[in-house]
């Protein structure tokens, strides 16, 4: 149901490119061929003749302007007068002034909350929406099934003249997640039906290559495990498909302890002895590699009999009743990231790299002057050293070791942007486009920006839990678990400056109220206007660890504790995780100041005495 019209009318161009309306339509759901997910709309008012662009990003919109200013000028032989839009960041760019400037084209730009005086382009936009929903429908890939309409007819006593029709719509809403599919049958009829298929046939050449299996006949009492396909598209920073990837697992939810498996514990780096290291590194000016292990799981030597069905899709036509007996791991077992640990911690160590003590998956290798650090996050390795042959003939030993492939100069680690100035021996890291990525999964990136995590007095407590039936179903609808777990990992890596903040709401997960998730959607708020943010090291005369400890409970009134004992239980956590760092920086033997005491900051003396 659209407004009613309304009455003023503005003067119409007398000539072509008199006048042109332009505007930004998205963010569209529907991901369009190429990873589009934006429009921008050039119209003419005297012919009404109108051209369509699609963008990734508005902030495209200065280039298909150039575009289009190219072509119409070229072809009709005119030039562009005025241009009308709102008022939309991507418009009111410096670029953007400076061109219009230039070309002598005079901006009209329409009031905030006054679409009416632009409806050129609205009537324009949604017409194309229109033909988008109808064609989408028509081709059965909507996401939203047919509705049953029933029209009452109403009268607006305000305006007598003027009748209007409420429509009450109901029916079954369907959800479909068209980025992915999710079963091998999916995935053959889907439009990138092929790019899938290439993607099976080259994880099973993988199989075949590193003979993860042999075609067996079912022993007798053996009940195989199943598998299935997992399906992935691999984007790049600015989020366009890089490659697609089908992954063969293993349902190892059916594997029995003690039958077909044993240990299953496997370490990871923890991203706080990455940040140091990227510290260092920024410091001395290292080099920092990257490398990427293909089919890492599949390099794992198994220890049990473990038995598989055949792939769907690819089961073997003359023993289609044999079964796979596994003769390497595969991921989905439960000891496959185990059995690649082992095997690679065993391969590096005959390389002449040492294992850091305190912590698992950081390695290191001395020669004279020469120094190697090496970190493996199950299947990402970061590789930062002083001397680039020394980093040449490890890059090609692993490659020699197992199939890797060489990412050059690290850029893009777990999410995490890495970005260097050489020149001033900076080095910054940012999750910007992790976070952009949160906030459309939580239906968060067109709100406004939040300028503080959390707002100054907020007191959050048991008495904020749904007190109604109907509260509580309603909140059990919203994500707030996956909420705090996705901005945890933005802090963990880089936004500890969200940590009181996510430590506050963290501790109502169980039976969040509608106060609770307010508050969760504030540290949103913030991320979005933050999102560009950078946790910068180097610039430093030299290398020291601080350390700052701090608590507070005056506003927590589920538990009125000791605000010195709190800062004192503090301060004891700070020294142990002071004591771990000293440790292993100790070990790394780069950073000859860490053998001094660390000092530990805290504001409460009653604590301090």
């Amino acid at each position: 149901m659209t407004k009613s019209p309304f009455t003023g009318k503005s003067e119409r161009a007398s000539d072509l490119l008199g006048l042109i309306h332009l505007d930004v339509c998205g963010l569209i759901n529907t991901q369009a061929r190429g990873g589009f997910h934006y429009f921008i709309t050039f119209t003419d008012d005297f012919s009404r003749y109108g051209y369509v662009y699609l963008m990734h990003h508005k902030s495209e919109a200065l280039v298909k302007f150039k575009e289009f200013k190219n072509e119409v000028q070229n072809q009709l032989g005119k030039t562009i007068k005025t241009l009308r839009s709102d008022q939309g960041r991507e418009y009111l760019s410096l670029e953007f002034d400076d061109l219009l400037k230039e070309c002598g084209i005079v901006s009209q730009l329409i009031p905030p909350g006054t679409p009416q005086w632009n409806g050129v382009f609205e009537r324009r936009n949604r017409t194309l929406l229109d033909m988008f929903k109808r064609r989408h429908m028509s081709c059965g890939l909507g996401n939203v099934s047919k509705h049953n309409h029933r029209i009452d007819f109403l009268r607006e006593r305000h305006a007598p003249e003027r009748y209007g029709f409420l429509i009450t719509t109901h029916g079954d809403i369907l959800l479909i997640d068209q980025d992915k599919p999710k079963t091998y049958q999916e995935a053959v009829v889907s439009p990138d039906s092929e790019k899938w298929l290439d993607a099976m046939r080259s994880e099973m050449d993988s199989m075949y290559e590193n003979q993860v299996w042999t075609l067996v006949d079912p022993p007798e009492g053996v009940k195989p495990i199943g598998c299935k396909w997992v399906f992935k598209k691999k984007t790049e920073m600015d989020g366009n498909v890089q490659t697609y990837k089908g992954r063969l697992v293993a349902k190892g939810f059916h594997q029995i302890h003690g039958v077909d498996y044993d240990e299953t514990f496997s370490p990871i780096a923890m991203f706080k002895s990455i940040r140091i290291l990227l510290a260092i590194a920024a410091f001395h000016d290292y080099e920092i590699w990257q490398m990427d292990v293909k089919i890492a799981f599949l390099n794992g030597k198994l220890e049990e009999d473990v038995y598989m069905t055949q792939p769907e899709g690819f089961v073997d036509p003359k023993d289609a009743g044999k079964i796979c007996k596994l003769q390497r791991s595969i991921y989905g077992l439960k000891q496959a990231s185990r059995s690649w640990n082992l095997r690679f911690n065993d391969a590096i160590k005959e390389f002449g790299f040492i294992k850091n003590e305190d912590k698992t998956c950081v390695y290191k290798k001395v020669s004279g002057n020469t120094i190697t650090f090496l970190v493996l996050y199950v299947d990402d390795i970061l590789i930062m050293g002083n001397d680039i042959p020394t980093l040449k003939s490890i890059t090609t030993w692993l490659g020699s070791c197992f199939s890797m492939k060489d990412l050059g100069e690290a850029t893009y680690i777990l999410g995490v942007k890495i970005y260097r100035d050489r020149s001033r021996q900076l080095l910054g890291l940012s999750q910007g486009t992790y976070i952009d990525k949160v906030l459309k999964r939580f239906n968060m990136e067109e709100y406004k920006r939040g300028f503080l995590p959390m707002r100054h007095g907020i007191s959050l407590s048991k008495e904020m839990y749904p007190s109604t039936p109907q509260e509580r179903e309603r909140m059990s609808k919203i994500p707030y678990t996956s909420a705090i777990g996705s901005i945890m990992y933005a802090m963990l890596c880089t936004r500890s400056d969200v940590s009181y903040a996510l430590s506050m709401t963290s501790g109502y997960q169980v039976d969040p109220g509608e106060g609770h998730w307010t508050t969760v959607k504030n540290i949103l708020k913030y991320l979005r206007r933050t999102k560009d943010t950078f946790l910068i090291y180097g610039g430093e005369e030299e290398l020291s660890v601080k350390d700052y400890a701090d608590a507070r409970f005056q506003t927590n009134k589920d538990d009125s504790r000791s605000q010195s004992e709190a800062e004192y239980i503090t301060a004891s956590e700070a020294a142990k995780e002071a004591v771990w760092i000293k440790k292993f920086i100790i070990e790394l033997g780069v950073v000859p100041s860490i053998s001094d005491a660390i000092e530990l900051r805290c504001d409460n003396n009653g604590a301090i005495a």
